[in-house]
């Protein structure tokens, strides 16, 4: 029910994913899941997708979808961009609900909203034709900017009106129900799509090196870090594992952050450089430096480079 990217083919094929066909909607922020299991009473016929950044509410939802019976739903934890331009094959989606998201206030933040032209771009070419995007929220200035941003797109139809009473239902609605608040809706209808391709992200074999020398102690270990357009990389700690070492890599990219175990180990050959075998991420240009960091940081320490693929 947990989507892992690492071991889904880009695009996924929803028969696949859940063993029959059916029109595939998708959740933006499902929060505790209460909406996917309201949907998958309403619509037994739909496969349900969700996206959810916060781990705590993907744990809770994963909770209530198996206590409540759902056995056609799939949940991701990340970036919905990421999850429409990867695991989201061209015009595969019926409909998209987006319901009381972070508004993001702030004016300093007002680039971390979602319903922004970019991302109604990359929409377009996921919905099927006449597909629609569901946005509910309480936040006015908020459902102004989006209306504002999904017509400046010129790919969609903005159709206000009352929301759907399911999502009336829904944790946040019945709070702000409770407090007199106006609750804002609208459809964005598909009319056009973009011309741009949305290629998806690319893999890459794993990454490794063969050193030769010997490690130094975990106590040597400082934190590093590599900014670059491609992917920002830290490495945050290392620790010992028996002869070798252990680190914990957090690897940012464009809609992806992945925390990575990498390991220094002694092998009959040298010294091992990689992926711990425990560690199974999405194998990205940003893994990649990840581990060519570790490698550098490596030979900083008198460790000699004799092999490396990456």
């Amino acid at each position: 029910m947990l989507l892992v990217p690492a071991d889904l083919p880009f695009p996924a094929s929803p028969e696949a994913l859940y063993g029959r066909t059916g029109p595939w909607v998708l959740e933006i922020g499902f929060g505790d899941g209460r909406f996917l299991v309201e949907l998958a009473r309403l619509h037994p016929e739909w496969n349900l997708l969700g996206a959810e950044v916060a781990p705590a509410s993907v744990s809770r939802a994963l909770r209530r979808l198996k206590r409540e019976g759902v056995a056609q739903a799939r949940l991701f934890r990340g970036d919905a961009r990421f999850l429409l331009r990867n695991l989201v094959g061209p015009r595969a989606l019926e409909r998209v609900y987006v319901n009381f998201p972070d508004p993001w206030p702030k004016k300093k933040h007002a680039e971390r909203r979602l319903l922004q032209v970019p991302f109604f771009r990359l929409l377009s070419t996921r919905l099927a034709a006449g597909g629609a995007l569901l946005l509910t929220t309480d936040h006015p200035e908020y459902y102004e900017f989006a209306t504002a941003e999904a017509r400046a797109s010129g790919l969609f139809e903005v159709r206000p009106g009352p929301p759907p009473p399911e999502t009336l239902r829904t944790k946040y609605a019945r709070k702000w129900l409770d407090q007199s608040r106006p609750i804002f809706h609208a459809a964005f209808v598909k009319t056009a799509e973009a011309d741009e391709a949305f290629p998806p992200i690319r893999r890459y074999p794993v990454p490794h090196a063969l050193m030769q020398g010997t490690l130094p102690p975990a106590e040597a270990f400082r934190k590093q870090v590599e900014t670059a357009p491609e992917a920002n990389v830290v490495l945050l700690e290392a620790w010992q594992a028996g002869p070798g070492l252990v680190v914990l890599a957090r690897v940012e990219e464009a809609e992806l952050a992945q925390e990575v175990l990498l390991e220094a180990r002694p092998s009959n050959k040298g010294v091992y450089v990689g992926l711990r075998p425990s560690c199974s991420p999405l194998v990205t240009a940003g893994v990649k430096r990840a581990v060519g960091l570790l490698v550098r940081w490596l030979e900083a320490q008198g460790l000699e480079t004799v092999q490396r693929s990456y």
